[in-house]
């Protein structure tokens, strides 16, 4: 049998997720022919290998299970309070014989809602990716009266498309009575860490109470609060074809954006209208004002350096022989009149 990564043994034995297994190995919690592993991308046979975790010997992997949970408020989507709180986890709610399992994804402490629960790593790892935009359906008492601007907000925030109008977006004003709040139904493709809560946060109507209806399909639709039951064949099989149609989605987004671009010939078109705009560099530069440098730049500088140089040659080559001619004229007029008299 070929090696595999331990976090994906781990996993398929039911122990943890993906994740919960790749922090086991970085602490030091797993060993590989009594050697202690600690990076996560170390492979093992897991037929000729003996691997355990926290001493436990993982023998062989089990039938695969599928859980639904109708988990209440004040509840932690964990198999063990990692704060060491001794707060109640899901793990308190499932029967001890199905105890080897985990949950896909998580749900917050004050939420409440159907979780799912398996040992299969590689369909948990997958339902739980965001690449594989496997939908999940929220319930959400929010503070006030959202108006239009932030339900379309509501709507860019999930991916959707804001135009689609209030009965087919992702984001949907409910039916249901609340004194000065309002009820809404938001469906997202990807599970961050309190997305909900922060999207509703951001338009200004907080979020008070939350419930998560729907995950891949599966609803709390027979299930009583805190009560599990597992997944039908055909259930599983839609979780797995769902993931199988995402994964081929991802795998073809050349077709799409080829068609994009056909219908959006006015887009191309639209680069060529701003074109002009960045020919716009051609209007800031120089030659066309080059001929307006010419006639005030070139000529006021020569008819300033003209007048300050004449007057001030002419001032002083003018004025004094004429000066001197007119004083001679008049001593001359003067004698002449003393010898006539």
């Amino acid at each position: 049998m070929p090696d595999i990564r331990l976090q994906k043994i781990i996993s398929g034995a039911g122990i943890a997720s993906r994740r919960e297994a790749e922090r086991l190995i970085a602490e030091g919690r797993v060993s590989v022919n009594g050697r202690v592993i600690t990076e996560p991308g170390t492979k093992a046979d897991p037929s000729g290998d003996a691997i355990k975790v926290e001493g436990r010997l993982i023998t062989s992997q089990e039938a695969p299970v599928y859980l639904a949970l109708n988990k209440p408020k004040n509840v932690l989507t964990t198999m063990r309070d990692e704060e060491g709180k001794n707060r109640p986890t899901v793990a308190d709610l499932i029967p001890p014989k199905r105890r080897r399992v985990f949950p896909i994804g998580r749900l917050d402490f004050d939420a409440e809602g159907v979780i799912l629960l398996t040992n299969d790593g590689e369909l948990a790892h997958r339902l739980a990716h965001p690449r594989y935009g496997i939908p999940r359906v929220y319930e959400a008492k929010v503070k006030g009266s959202p108006d239009g601007r932030a339900l379309r907000r509501l709507e860019r925030m999930t991916g959707g498309d804001e135009k689609s109008g209030p009965l087919a977006g992702r984001v949907r004003v409910m039916n249901r009575k609340a004194q000065r709040n309002t009820w809404l139904r938001i469906e997202l493709r990807e599970g961050q860490h309190h997305q909900v809560k922060k999207m509703c946060e951001a338009t200004g109507h907080p979020v008070l109470k939350l419930v998560r209806r729907s995950f891949g399909g599966i609803t709390t639709r027979g299930i009583p609060r805190a009560g599990i039951r597992t997944l039908s064949e055909e259930e599983v099989a839609r979780l797995k074809a769902a993931v199988r149609s995402a994964s081929g989605k991802k795998k073809t987004p050349a077709p799409k954006s080829a068609s994009d671009q056909k219908s959006a010939g006015g887009k191309k078109s639209a680069a060529p209208k701003k074109s002009p705009g960045r020919k716009s560099p051609a209007k800031k530069s120089s030659p066309k004002k080059s001929p307006g440098r010419k006639s005030p730049g070139r000529k006021s500088p020569a008819k300033k350096s003209s007048p300050k140089q004449s007057p001030g040659r002419k001032s002083p080559g003018r004025k004094s022989p004429t000066g001197g001619a007119e004083r001679a004229f008049k001593k001359r007029a003067a004698g002449k009149k003393r010898g006539n008299r």
